[in-house]
């Protein structure tokens, strides 16, 4: 008996040092926090695992809707890097001293798209009074939060433009943020949503209907900033390698298009 409890109590010691051991060498190889917004995830996914081929590090990626992101860094959450979906949300960290602003740069663009199930037989064009409610029906249309996600806002601001809000907007299926909008359509809970291109990309079930036009909305930048607090050895390397041509063609290839390093004015949402 005395030597079975002497094996398991160096079993577990050895189990406590091993781990402890692991953590060690994780907490090494860790790489910065960064916020993203959730229609960044299989793009910026890849641009991660790219620089942890080449550098060792793993960084940690919280993906949300913009707003909830912005108000968790302003409630003191630790970051080292934000990305936005929008402008406004950026600029709200920013006057509030929470970014460095020197770092500040539009990482990418986005298209906005009108998406069905895959296999579904509506058609339309997107112009000025189509027939959104009778593509709808009795369904209901997925977009993200108009108040606050950035996506819903550009969906509205689209709809209101292209004046077809006041047919749909009580069929609205508000989701929390704009990959839950896609789901939504992705599973057939949905006939119709409006996501961003590069989501619809990423799912092949489903297909675009239509691009909404560039005149509809505010142009869809994507900016990308050093917080304040953020440590420089842990986020230096990494947004160097993010905002480069590495990792631009990555970008690229999820369905984002590139945007230019320009000031907030430039690009106002």
């Amino acid at each position: 008996m005395v030597k079975v409890t002497s094996k398991i109590w160096v079993s577990a010691v050895l189990a406590v040092l091993s781990a402890f051991t692991l953590s060690q060498l994780h907490g090494a190889e860790k790489g910065p926090t960064v916020f993203a917004a959730a229609s960044l995830k299989n793009a910026l996914d890849d641009v991660a695992a790219d620089w942890r081929r080449k550098t060792g590090r793993k960084p940690v990626i919280v993906y949300g809707a913009t707003p909830a992101l912005a108000n968790q860094i302003t409630q003191g959450a630790e970051a080292d890097i934000f990305i936005s979906a929008d402008l406004d949300w950026m600029d709200d960290l920013d006057r509030r001293g929470l970014i460095d602003e020197a770092s500040r740069i539009g990482l990418v663009s986005n298209d906005l798209v009108l998406i069905v199930p895959k296999g579904s037989t509506l058609s339309t064009g997107i112009e000025p009074g189509f027939q959104l409610a009778r593509l709808l029906g009795d369904g209901r249309l997925a977009i993200a939060s108009v108040k606050a996600v950035p996506a819903g806002r550009y969906g509205k601001a689209a709809l209101e433009n292209l004046e077809v809000w006041d047919q749909v907007k009580n069929q609205l299926a508000e989701a929390d943020n704009v990959r839950a909008a896609l789901r939504l359509v992705s599973r057939g809970e949905a006939p119709l949503g409006i996501v961003y291109g590069s989501d619809a990309k990423a799912d092949s079930n489903v297909t675009v209907l239509g691009v909404f036009p560039n005149g509809s909305h505010k142009p869809i930048v994507y900016p990308a900033a050093r917080l304040r607090d953020a440590a420089p050895q842990a986020s230096g390397a990494f947004f160097a390698y993010l905002t480069g041509p590495e990792a631009a063609k990555t970008f690229i290839r999820h369905g984002f298009g590139g945007a230019p390093t320009a000031s907030p004015e430039a690009s106002d949402q």
